[in-house]
């Protein structure tokens, strides 16, 4: 039997994420606590040409930078859990709010594969989306998709095995962001300090 590879669904409040995971799931899904916490989660499995798959729907965050129970569980979960590929779902009627959350995952993680869901509905605001420029300011892939219609679910999922595979990796897609010169600086001053706060910890606890 496959080892199941691990899929994470991540995303702002009310983006259609839960839409997309119960397309993909069916009925094959469950709810659990995190562990120490009543925050729960969505936990599901599906199978997609011969290869098995755990997917997880994580509730909804705005950013990294936690405000809430929803939003730690969130983090620390992204933080702290393995995963082959994080699936950020974005709603295309407030695209740019979303994107927040797109690109500090992107300096935390290199397995990104952004999803914009809802683009009919952009469309009927007079909102058009160039995903292809998109995708090329970015460099990580992106899939259109409507949740409750299931279209752009097959593409997602083709997404979600080219990229879980072993012959292809994201490493090569990651970003690396370059700021105003004075907070790079301010960046360099606070990494130095951490970095010598982590060695005197470590000191200690070795003696």
């Amino acid at each position: 039997m496959n080892e199941k590879k691990r899929i994470i669904l991540i995303g702002n409040p009310n983006v259609g994420k839960s839409t997309i995971f119960n397309y993909i799931t069916g009925l094959k899904q469950h709810t659990g606590n995190w562990t120490g916490k009543t925050v729960s989660s969505a936990k599901g499995y599906f199978t997609y040409k011969n290869e098995d798959y755990e997917i997880v729907d994580i509730p909804g965050t705005y950013s990294l930078n936690s405000q809430s129970k929803d939003e730690e569980f969130a983090i620390d979960y992204i933080c702290f859990q393995d995963s082959d590929l994080i699936v950020v779902v974005c709603d295309a009627t407030s695209l740019e709010r979303n994107l927040l959350l797109v690109l500090q995952l992107m300096e935390l993680r290199q397995n990104i594969l952004l999803c914009v869901n809802l683009l009919d509905e952009a469309k009927k605001k007079n909102i058009n989306i160039n995903l292809k420029e998109l995708e090329k300011i970015l460099n990580i892939p992106i899939v259109a998709t409507n949740g409750i219609k299931g279209e752009g679910i097959q593409e997602l999922l083709e997404n979600i095995k080219v990229y879980t595979s072993k012959k292809q990796t994201l490493k090569s897609k990651s970003k690396i962001f370059k700021y105003e010169e004075t907070i790079e600086k301010a960046l360099n001053i606070i990494e130095k300090s951490l970095y010598n706060i982590n060695r005197k910890i470590f000191k200690y606890t070795i003696n």
